[in-house]
C-alpha cells in the first residue's frame, strides 16, 4: 500500500556470538506512514478537559473521610510514623542520640546582642557621695537581657508566621532548586564555619563575634593575636576529646552488626570530663575556661512587641527564607544517607508553628544546627524520638540536672562538636569523583562551597542558588545541536558526526535540538540551523530577489526574452546561457507592441545565470526539524520559529517538524503558530514518518515546483 512501509531488520549470519545473538533479536515492523494529524484521527484523539476555577476550587476542598484523614496525618505526620514504630530496633539509638544531643544543646550558649551595646558608666561610692567615673564602663546585664528577650520573641514569632503562610502556599517546592552538588557545597561550607567558631574555645582564647563576609578570617586573626592568651587545660581536654570521641565512634562503625546500642561515647566523655573537672578545681587551679551557671526554670509567655514589627519584617522574612534553606540542605544530606524524601511544605509549617510557639516563650528563631544534626545521626538515632527525648534531656537539664555539669570545660563541647564533622567533611571526597561525571555539577558544589565560606552562610547559599540557575541559563541557552543521519534499512537517526556507517539522505536535512527552546536560546537554534543546512534562508531570498530584477531589466531592454517555457538570451548578448530553456517566439507584426503580460519564469538556481548576483546555493529541498526532545516554547520562539519556517517555505525548502509531544503540539495551537501558510500538516510522529512521506511526495511528483518565479513583462 502507498501509505503504509515495512522495515526489515536483519542480521548477518556467522559463528560470532554476537551476530547470531543480534540475528536471533531482530524485528519487523509495517504499518502506516503517520502525520500528526492523521495519527490523532486514526487513533480518536481525545479532547482534554478544562475545568473552570471552581470546578477545581472544589474538586481540590471537597471533603471526605479518607481526605481528611490523609490531610490531618499531612499536618502531624507523628500520627502516621508514630504507631509504625520499631521500638526494639530503633529506640536504644533513639535514646543514647537523644541524650546525647541534648547535653551538647543545653551546653552551647550562644550570645543574642554583642555586650558592646550595653555598657554603662561605673558609679563609685566614696565615704560621703557617690561619684560616676565615665572612663570605667560596665554591662547593664538587666537591660542587655531584657532587650535580647524582646527582640528575640518578637522577630521569632514573624518569622514562624512568614514560614506557615509559605508552607500553606505550597511554597515548600522551592527546595527542589537546591540539588545535591549545591547541598553538598553548602554543608561543607557550614562544616567549616562549625569547625572555626570551635577553635576559639578549644585554644580559650577571646575573639569578638563576627559575622557576614570574611568572618572567618577574621575570627582566625582574632585567635592568632591572642594565641599566646591559650590555656592549656582546655587545649588538652579539647585535643583529648577529639581523639575519643573519634576514636570510639570508628569502634561502633567497625562493630555495629555486633554492638546492639552504639557506645554513648558523647554522655560518658561529659560526665567523666564534668566529674575531672570538679574534682581537680580546674577553673581556679588552671583558669579552665568552664559552663559556670545554667538559666533554671522557664520563662513566663509574653505577647511580641508589635512596635518593632516595623523595622525587623524585612530581616525577618530573610531570615524564615535562609533558615528554612539551611535547615532542608542538611535535611537533603541525611535524606540521601538514609533513603527517604523530605516534604519541603511540610517542613515549613513545622518550623512556623514550632517558632511561633517557641516566640510566646520568649526563645530566638529555630532552624537546623548542623553540630546538632550531625551528633544525633552519628550516635545512632533513627528516628524524631530521639528528638523528643533530647527535648525531654534539655528540659531535665534545666530543671534538674543544670548545678552538676557546671564545673564541664567549654573545650570539651567543642571537642565532642568537631569530632561529629567529620561525616561533613568526608563530602570533600566527592568532588573529584564529581568532576570526572559532570563537571557543571562539581563547579556548583565548588562555588557554592566557596562562596559560603567567604560570604556567609546565608549570603553563599544565595549565591549558589544564582550560580546553579546560571549553569542552567547557560546549558539551554546555548543547547547541543546535530545533523541527523539515517542508519541504513532502519528507522534509527543519529548524529552523524558520531558514527561512520550512517547516511545523510539526498536533499533531506535533517536538524535536531536537545532542549526547550525558548527567547534566550532562540537566536542560538537559528544560528546553529544555519550552521547546519549551510545557508540562511534570508539572504537566499534578497539575492534571488535580486537576481530576479536585474534579469526583469535585461528583459525590458531586449537582452533577454521571456516565454512560458523559460528566457530566451538574445544572440547579441553574446553568451550562452544553460540556466534557462531556449524556445523560439514568434515575431509580432510591424507597428504591434507586446502586450504587458505575468508569466511564470522557470529559473534553475543551481545553474550559472545571466546576471553578476551570487546567490547562495541551495542543495535540499525539505528540512525536518526533529523535536523529540523539546519540551516547551514559548511566545518569542514559536513566533521566531514560525517565521523561520515560512522564510524556508518561500525558497522552495519544504519544513516539517517530528516527534512533538502531545502538550507541546497544544501550546503550539494556543501560540498561534498554524495558519495558512503553516498547517498543521507539517507535523509528524516520528522523523522517520515525515521522511518516507517526503520521499513519496519526491517519487509520486506531487510536489510543485518551488522555483517557479514570477517576472511581470
Amino acid at each position: 500500500m502507498i501509505n503504509e512501509y515495512f522495515t526489515d531488520f536483519t542480521g548477518k549470519q556467522s559463528g560470532n556470538m554476537m551476530d547470531e545473538f543480534f540475528h536471533e533479536n531482530d524485528y519487523h515492523v509495517s504499518r502506516r506512514i503517520y502525520s500528526n494529524q492523521g495519527f490523532d484521527q486514526v487513533h480518536e484523539r481525545q479532547a482534554q478537559e478544562i475545568q473552570s476555577l471552581r470546578e477545581r476550587l472544589s474538586r481540590t476542598c471537597g471533603c471526605t473521610d479518607k481526605w481528611a484523614v490523609q490531610k490531618i496525618k499531612g499536618l502531624l505526620p507523628i500520627l502516621d510514623w508514630l504507631p509504625k514504630y520499631p521500638v526494639k530496633q530503633w529506640l536504644p539509638g533513639d535514646a543514647v542520640s537523644g541524650v546525647t544531643t541534648g547535653l551538647v544543646c543545653c551546653l552551647q550558649v550562644l550570645t543574642l546582642a554583642p555586650d558592646e551595646h550595653f555598657l554603662r558608666s561605673v558609679n563609685i561610692t566614696g565615704v560621703n557621695e557617690t561619684v560616676t567615673d565615665e572612663r570605667l564602663m560596665e554591662i547593664d546585664v538587666e537591660a542587655r537581657e531584657a532587650q535580647r528577650i524582646l527582640v528575640a520573641c518578637t522577630m521569632t514569632v514573624l518569622v514562624g508566621l512568614f514560614q506557615v503562610a509559605m508552607g500553606l502556599m505550597k511554597v515548600g517546592f522551592l527546595v527542589r532548586y537546591l540539588s545535591d552538588p549545591l547541598v553538598g557545597g553548602f554543608t561543607t561550607a557550614a562544616a567549616f564555619h562549625v569547625f572555626i567558631s570551635q577553635i576559639k574555645t578549644i585554644l580559650s582564647v577571646p575573639t569578638y563575634n563576627h559575622n557576614g563576609f570574611f568572618s572567618f578570617a577574621y575570627t582566625l586573626i582574632d585567635v592568632g593575636r591572642n594565641i599566646n592568651q591559650t590555656n592549656i587545660a582546655d587545649l588538652i581536654a579539647g585535643l583529648l576529646t577529639i581523639f575519643i570521641v573519634m576514636a570510639v565512634k570508628e569502634i561502633n562503625t567497625k562493630f555495629q552488626h555486633k554492638i546492639p546500642v552504639p557506645i554513648p561515647i558523647e554522655v560518658i566523655v561529659t560526665v567523666i570530663a564534668s566529674a575531672i573537672s570538679h574534682v581537680m578545681d580546674l577553673n581556679s587551679q588552671y583558669g579552665a575556661s568552664i559552663v559556670h551557671s545554667l538559666p533554671r526554670g522557664f520563662a513566663p509567655p509574653q505577647t511580641p512587641n508589635i512596635a518593632l514589627i516595623g523595622n525587623i519584617l524585612g530581616s525577618s522574612f530573610s531570615t524564615a527564607v535562609v533558615g528554612y534553606a539551611v535547615a532542608v540542605s542538611v535535611a537533603k544530606v541525611y535524606a540521601a544517607k538514609h533513603d527517604y524524601t523530605v516534604d519541603g511544605s511540610q517542613e515549613l509549617i513545622a518550623f512556623g508553628v514550632s517558632n511561633i510557639f517557641g516566640g510566646c516563650f520568649s526563645s530566638f528563631v529555630a532552624s537546623t544546627a548542623l553540630s546538632r544534626t550531625a551528633v544525633q545521626e552519628s550516635t545512632g538515632g533513627k528516628s524524631q524520638v530521639a528528638g523528643i527525648i533530647s527535648a525531654l534531656m534539655v528540659m531535665i537539664v534545666i530543671l534538674v540536672l543544670g548545678p552538676f555539669l557546671q564545673p564541664l570545660q567549654k573545650s570539651v563541647l567543642a571537642g565532642i562538636v568537631i569530632a561529629n564533622l567529620k561525616g561533613m567533611f568526608m563530602q570533600i571526597s566527592e568532588v573529584p569523583v564529581l568532576w570526572r561525571q559532570n563537571r557543571t555539577d562539581c563547579l556548583i558544589w565548588i562555588a557554592t562551597c566557596l562562596a559560603s565560606i567567604v560570604l556567609g552562610l546565608d549570603v553563599g547559599l544565595l549565591a549558589g542558588l544564582v550560580f546553579e540557575m546560571g549553569t542552567v541559563v547557560v546549558r539551554t541557552q546555548f543547547p547541543s545541536c546535530a545533523t541527523l543521519g539515517n542508519v541504513p534499512n532502519t528507522d534509527i537517526y543519529k548524529n552523524m558526526k558520531d558514527y561512520k556507517n550512517i547516511d545523510e539522505i539526498p536533499g533531506i536535512k535533517i536538524f535536531k535540538c536537545n532542549s526547550p527552546i525558548y527567547f534566550a536560546n532562540i537566536d542560538y537554534f537559528k544560528e546553529k540551523l544555519i550552521e547546519e543546512v549551510g545557508f540562511d534562508a534570508v539572504r537566499v531570498f534578497k539575492k534571488r530577489n535580486k537576481a530576479l530584477k536585474k534579469i526583469h531589466k535585461l528583459i525590458k531592454k531586449g537582452k533577454l526574452q521571456a516565454t512560458e517555457d523559460g528566457l530566451v538570451p538574445v544572440a547579441s548578448l553574446g553568451v550562452e546561457n544553460k540556466a534557462f530553456e531556449k524556445v523560439q517566439v514568434p515575431e509580432l507584426e510591424e507597428g504591434a507592441s507586446q502586450p504587458d503580460s505575468e508569466v511564470k519564469v522557470q529559473v534553475d538556481w543551481t545553474s550559472e545565470l545571466p546576471v553578476s548576483v551570487s546567490v547562495p546555493r541551495v542543495h535540499i529541498h525539505s528540512l525536518v526539524v526533529d523535536f523529540s526532545a523539546v519540551s516547551f516554547l514559548d511566545v518569542v520562539a514559536t513566533k521566531s520559529l514560525k517565521l523561520t519556517v515560512k522564510e524556508f517555505i518561500r525558497i522552495g525548502v519544504s519544513v516539517y517538524i517530528a516527534g512533538c509531544d502531545g502538550e507541546l503540539v497544544r501550546r503550539m495551537e494556543a501560540l498561534s503558530f498554524f495558519d495558512e501558510e503553516v498547517t498543521r500538516d507539517i507535523l509528524f510522529l516520528s522523523v522517520h514518518d515525515a521522511i518516507l512521506f517526503i520521499q513519496l511526495e519526491t517519487s509520486t511528483g506531487n510536489e510543485e515546483d518551488p522555483l517557479a518565479e514570477k517576472v511581470k513583462l
